[in-house]
């Protein structure tokens, strides 16, 4: 059985998942927003194993604490390498929305999620499955026997994610979305804000 904790961390307000499993206490971290060491303290406070860290997509506010997470517990930072683009223009977008400078991420050990189905944590797992458009990556991650989904910022309580970067697709996105709604009645854990069925808008 997994269960999960959120954070709500950084300036933007983004939900970082701590999603375990429950007799092993393997771990992953799910877009560390911030504050490294406040979510490694976190995990150590709860006895979390921590196996490795993934990135829904890779916008600044979902990535900034995972450059010293992946050093800390020395583990792999997982996400779609179509975002690799995003990560390394990170300083410049970092500047634009909060008016610092940051250290652009450098992952010594990466994996590709495109290239995996699923994250293994004891005797469970989390399916992973392709949310473009938002960002050209973007990446969920299902907990099938539970039936919810760490989606990003592809859906929200509110309303779908925004399409009005350039490398946004508003159609990308509706088939993600419509994707998510396939998997009945899910119970979506999103980027920002509070946790959402697609039935309740």
């Amino acid at each position: 059985m997994l269960s999960y904790k959120i954070l709500t961390l950084g300036e933007l307000e983004t939900n970082c998942y701590l999603v375990w499993e429950t007799e092993t206490k393997e771990a992953i971290i799910i877009d560390p927003a911030d504050e490294g060491e406040f979510i490694a303290d976190e995990c150590e406070r709860l006895r979390l194993k921590v196996k490795s860290i993934g990135l829904t997509h890779g916008h600044f506010d979902h990535v900034l604490g995972a450059m010293s997470l992946s050093l800390i517990f020395k583990v792999a930072v997982g996400y779609s390498f179509l975002d690799k683009f995003l990560l390394k223009r990170q300083n410049d977008t970092v500047k634009y929305f909060l008016k610092k400078t940051i250290r652009i991420p450098s992952f010594k050990n990466e994996i590709d999620l495109d290239q995996i189905e699923a994250i293994n944590l004891g005797q469970d797992s989390l399916k992973i499955i392709k949310l473009p458009g938002h960002t050209p990556g973007g990446i969920g991650f299902y907990n099938q026997k539970d039936n919810w989904i760490i989606s990003g910022d592809t859906v929200f309580a509110d309303g779908i994610g925004s399409y009005d970067h350039k490398y946004s697709n508003k159609s990308d996105l509706l088939l993600s979305v419509n994707k998510i709604r396939k998997l009945n009645e899910v119970l979506i854990l999103p980027g920002h804000g509070e946790s959402t069925y697609l039935s309740e808008f």
